[in-house]
């Protein structure tokens, strides 16, 4: 049987298992509603660091390392990490990482990081290239701040569009044989840009790319939504999860099982605006809520399509528009 499935999508014939998950958050985010699905939450935003770049690698860090003892795994047992965030030469992992002695590789989608990398982590398992991986991602709103927009010291006016970096890393662990939930199948995003240039709009600016996934996976799959007990995208928060109904309607009808993970990581009480996003927005929601959902046996399908920006401070400054991408990844038990 051929891996490849339509234009952009692969399906697994040894379809690996995620043994366990594993999430980390800030105090802002241990204050949302999905609160008792976090493993742990940090009591400040420094994590006993002297810097926010310092402790997002530190998250990052312990976190995989709380997602191998949760899988009763030691790191000589991972063949690959496979891992990124949102700074310049993906600071953050590559500090964390170089105290975990585990081959890496270092992956950059932006926010659609989750969803890559457990894509190519599913995609090297299936093809016989390991036997056991991790895949993780972290952000944190101070230092996505201080590179993207401002410092946070500013105390700069947050127009409406915007929405809240997520303090937080999100790891999995999968093995090439398990009980838990697999991943079946995947679809590879394109670049979308249709012009956007507000880096505090990123709702609008990610919409397009996740509407172009989200319809290649139901075509190349022949899947419906309804096959799915939800799907989620990534960080597109109110603006961009409105927009993704609105763009697919007339193919698709995402009115019943659709969500955003940028609208699920903080209350309405919270000033967040428009919603949640970074990295760590949809691996804290896949790794926590949405894997106890499917241990529970209360989800059976779940569509996972996290989304990123791939624009720089350089492109901004050089008024270039903001390409974006999502990348899909269906999760099945039984």
């Amino acid at each position: 049987m051929g891996k490849k499935m339509g234009l952009q999508s692969v399906v697994m014939d040894n379809p690996p298992s995620l043994i366990t998950g594993s999430t980390i958050v800030g105090p802002m985010e241990g204050l949302g509603p999905l609160r008792e699905y976090y493993d742990s939450v940090l009591p400040d935003d420094l994590f006993g660091e002297e810097s926010w770049e310092k402790a997002e690698a530190k998250m990052l860090r312990e976190n995989v390392k709380s997602a191998l003892k949760k899988a009763n795994l030691t790191m000589e047992q991972i063949d690959i990490i496979l891992a990124g965030d949102l700074l310049n030469q993906l600071i953050s992992t590559n500090f964390a990482v170089r105290e975990l002695d585990i081959p890496f590789l270092g992956l950059y989608g932006a926010c659609s990081t989750m969803s890559e990398s457990l894509l190519i982590a599913a995609m090297l398992m299936d093809g016989g290239f390991a036997n056991y991986t991790v895949a993780a991602v972290s952000s944190h709103h101070n230092t996505a701040e201080r590179q993207y927009r401002f410092p946070t010291e500013q105390g700069v006016q947050r127009p409406p569009s915007s929405q809240w970096t997520v303090t937080g890393s999100g790891a999995s662990v999968l093995g090439k044989t398990g009980s838990g939930p697999r991943i079946t199948c995947g679809t590879i995003g394109r670049v979308v840009d249709l012009g956007v240039k507000d880096p505090n709009d990123m709702g609008s600016a990610m919409a397009p790319a996740a509407a172009d996934t989200l319809m290649a996976h139901f075509r190349d799959t022949g899947r419906q939504p309804a096959y799915y007990d939800v799907i989620l995208t990534g960080d597109l928060g109110l603006l961009g999860h409105r927009l993704v109904q609105e763009m697919t309607r007339d193919f698709y009808d995402l009115t019943e099982n659709y969500g955003d993970c940028g609208c699920l990581v903080y209350s309405e009480g919270q000033d967040v605006h428009a919603g949640a996003s970074g990295c760590g927005c949809a691996a804290v929601v896949f790794n926590g809520y949405l894997l106890s959902m499917l241990s529970a046996g209360k989800y059976r399908r779940v569509l996972l399509a996290a989304t990123g920006a791939l624009h720089s401070p350089t492109s901004y400054q050089q008024k270039e528009s903001i390409p974006c991408i999502c990348h899909a990844v269906a999760i099945e038990r039984g």
